[in-house]
């Protein structure tokens, strides 16, 4: 027997560098908006760096005709559909993105990898917008991370879903997250009204549940076996 002493292993898994590097960003983004805002950078044209964000990097519904009318289908503007989760309507707004991102980031990482992770976020993101457009048509801009982070919820939910099938356990229990997260989006559109973002973020969730198998790494296969050594 070897006296070595075994490196021990840590309790706490670290997060996906990726996923780290994409919530620093979009707090960055957050933390040089809301400095404009207070006049601490930026003097009088800081106040209003947000608008100026949202009106360059949100994504607006009408975009979506003008480039099926146009057939601009390499125009500059495409970049919308990938910078509107960046951008956020205040501190609130982005606090509760970074929360889901860091938590579901990890969870789902440590399964496909932080690579799958950034990659729904995007295509989530992009999906989310497009629907948005395509059914709503609403001209008030879209911004924020929800739509990519209900993405990631439906992600986590497939795996939930592919773990309790495995295990014999009702897989319908891998929908309570998004059913509790729309029953709380139902009562506050009910008592305060709401936006047509929730299009966006439903949409984000399926096309989450869908990518799943196709961002894991080593493919379906691959992430059966994942799931059942977890």
């Amino acid at each position: 027997m070897s006296d070595d002493p075994q490196p021990s292993q840590p309790v706490i898994n670290p997060l996906p560098p990726v996923v780290v590097a994409l919530a620093l960003a979009i707090f960055a983004v957050e933390m040089l908006l809301s400095a404009g805002a207070r006049g601490f950078i930026g003097g009088n044209a800081g106040a209003g760096w947000r608008i100026e964000a949202i009106q360059s990097y949100g994504f607006f519904a009408p975009l979506l005709e003008f480039i099926f009318q146009q057939q601009m289908w390499t125009t500059p503007e495409l970049i919308r559909f990938f910078t509107y989760p960046f951008i956020h309507l205040g501190f609130t707004h982005v606090l509760f993105v970074i929360m889901f991102l860091l938590a579901l980031g990890k969870l789902i990482g440590e399964v496909l990898g932080g690579v799958a992770v950034v990659a729904t976020f995007f295509i989530s993101a992009f999906f989310g917008a497009l629907v948005y457009a395509g059914i709503t048509g609403d001209p008030r801009p879209l911004v924020g991370g929800y739509p990519a982070v209900y993405g990631l919820i439906g992600t986590y939910t497939f795996i939930l879903w592919v773990s309790y099938g495995q295990t014999g356990r009702n897989q319908y229990q891998a929908f309570t997250l998004i059913g509790l997260l729309l029953g709380i989006q139902l009562f506050f559109g009910v008592f305060f009204g709401s936006s047509n973002e929730w299009v966006a973020e439903v949409a984000g969730f399926i096309v989450g549940f869908l990518v799943a198998p196709f961002v894991a790494r080593g493919g379906l296969r691959r992430l059966f076996v994942r799931i059942r050594q977890r």
